[in-house]
């Protein structure tokens, strides 16, 4: 039985070999085409037809043949058409000539509408898919605010085009408005540059409920036309707002109000179109940046004109590389503001203030290092309570013109500062302007018995030293005795109690403590 099994097998090899050899012969010649195929194809079927009739006289059987696999099936959708929608599939005009105003919001509208009702991100937030309206490169006019649906949502994405507000566009609203109806601003912003926030104002930023989470605005140039502001964001969580170009704004160029977690970054933001040395920089007005919120982010962002740059009205905000040359000291510009007296808690790091600078009232946790201060910009502390507590100023740069501006400034015309608290202004690095610190460190020589050193021209608080360490070295080899006589008006002094040839070293702190 098993040399007939061998002698099968060695007949179907030569069968095969021979079909081989003919089908080449095929393929050789002129003429194969679709004949050449299906020749080759009927003699594989006789192949196999003779391969099973001798394995079976011979009793020999083959394993069955796999059955094809199933075609695999899609899991059913409830939508399976793309959730990108294109402005100009709604009549928008991308040429600027005619007022889209009503196509863009009937694809904001149409984006809105959740692919599964099911599905949520926080609580009473619709997930939208990741909806995207594609602006496609457009210039687009707009006459009304594109408002955001009351509806609320997430997960959704404007991009890619550019949007100018017309000659009658309401004068109080912004571009793109995440607003929904159930929210409304807490102060108007001439009262809140008048008076600054309550307490009972910035507690209320945390109470309201969110309508938006995970919106992305995206790749964007935003002309307000000197009417209105460019975007607003009012109570909505993890907002995105990316690569935008944001000019001719009059009250705010971006406005975040409540809310939490907005993100502001790679973009530039300027009243008037210009970098730098404009004639008319004296009367630029407006504010780049309102932050109006907790724990927001402002990363890699450019203001080259505005009164104010950032104003921070909120708290546990951070800046990062933000470069501000909005207006100049000089002409009454602040490059960043921060308005919350007692609850600061702002990170201000690897930022650029060019000619103009930095002010805060009564700092609570405010911490400024690594950032370039240049043309005579400084640090202004403005006391309303008079309460500083918990500032780190350090690690620095300050450059200026010789003129002997001082790089942190005390704005006690509202009262002196009276609490003063783990306050460290130190390593900073100054060149053509008066170095101001909390830190004092300084040397003395000669033959007495009596030496002073004078921090009153360094230290930055008047008639404050909490903390002193000295040390007298005396060359003659003898023992005197020594104390410390005396540190008012930031003058210490040292005596001994006979003359003596020496040098004393002083280092004082005026970092902790109360005035009083």
């Amino acid at each position: 039985m098993a040399w007939n099994g061998m002698a099968v097998f060695v007949f179907l090899g030569l069968v095969c070999l021979i079909n081989i050899i003919h089908s080449h012969a095929y393929e050789d010649n002129s003429n194969v085409g679709h004949h050449f195929f299906s020749s080759y194809h009927d003699r594989m079927v006789r192949i196999e037809s003779i391969k099973a009739s001798l394995l079976s006289k011979n009793g020999i059987s083959l394993p069955p043949s796999p059955s094809p696999s199933p075609t695999p099936t899609s899991p059913p959708t409830k939508s399976s058409s793309p959730r990108v929608y294109n402005v100009t599939a709604y009549g928008a005009d991308p040429t600027g000539e005619m007022d889209s105003t009503d196509a863009i919001l009937s694809a904001i509208s149409d984006a809105f509408r959740a692919p599964d009702e099911d599905r949520v991100l926080m609580p009473g937030i619709r997930d939208l898919g990741g909806a995207e309206v594609h602006l496609q490169g457009g210039a687009y006019k707009i006459s009304r605010p594109l408002r955001l649906p009351a509806s609320g949502g997430g997960n959704f994405m404007i991009h890619g085009g550019s949007l100018r507000a017309s000659g009658d566009f309401p004068t109080d609203r912004h571009l793109i408005e995440l607003w929904p109806s159930s929210s409304s601003k807490l102060t108007s912003i001439e009262k809140e540059e008048a008076d600054g926030p309550t307490l009972e104002q910035s507690a209320a930023v945390e109470s309201f409920s969110s309508s938006y989470e995970y919106i992305t605005l995206k790749d964007l140039m935003l002309d307000s036309n000197y009417r209105g502001g460019g975007i607003s964001v009012i109570n909505s969580l993890r907002t995105s707002i990316q690569n935008c170009y944001i000019t001719h704004f009059t009250s705010d160029g971006i406005l975040v109000q409540g809310g939490h977690e907005t993100f502001i970054k790679d973009s530039f933001l300027g009243q008037h179109i210009t970098a730098g040395g404009d004639p008319g920089e004296k009367n630029f007005s407006g504010i780049a940046i309102n932050l109006m919120g907790n724990d927001n982010a402002v990363t890699d962002v450019v203001i080259f004109s505005a009164s104010i740059g950032v104003l921070v009205v909120g708290q546990a905000n951070i800046l990062t590389g933000v470069h501000c040359y909005n207006k100049a000291t000089g002409f009454g510009g602040t490059g960043i503001y921060l308005r919350l007296p007692g609850l600061t808690q702002t990170r201000i790091v690897n930022c650029y203030l060019d000619y103009t600078g930095i002010v805060a009232e009564d700092p609570v946790q405010l911490h400024v290092s690594g950032s370039f201060f240049l043309g005579n910009a400084y640090v202004a502390l403005k006391s309303i309570k008079g309460v500083i507590r918990g500032l780190n100023i350090v690690d620095n740069m300050f450059s200026g013109d010789g003129s002997g501006v001082d790089i942190v400034k005390l704005d006690q015309s509202n009262g002196p500062f009276t609490t003063v608290d783990q306050v460290v202004v130190d390593r900073n690095d100054v060149q053509g302007m008066g170095l101001r610190s909390t830190v004092g460190r300084a040397s003395v020589d000669g033959s007495a018995s009596r030496w002073a050193v004078d921090f009153s021209r360094v230290l930055l608080f008047p008639n404050l030293i909490r903390h002193v360490q000295y040390s007298l070295q005396v060359g003659d080899g003898s023992f005197p005795n020594h104390a410390l006589r005396n540190v008012s008006g930031n003058r210490v002094v040292v005596e001994s109690d006979v003359p003596v040839d020496a040098n004393v070293y002083v280092w004082v702190d005026q970092s902790t403590g109360s005035v009083g």
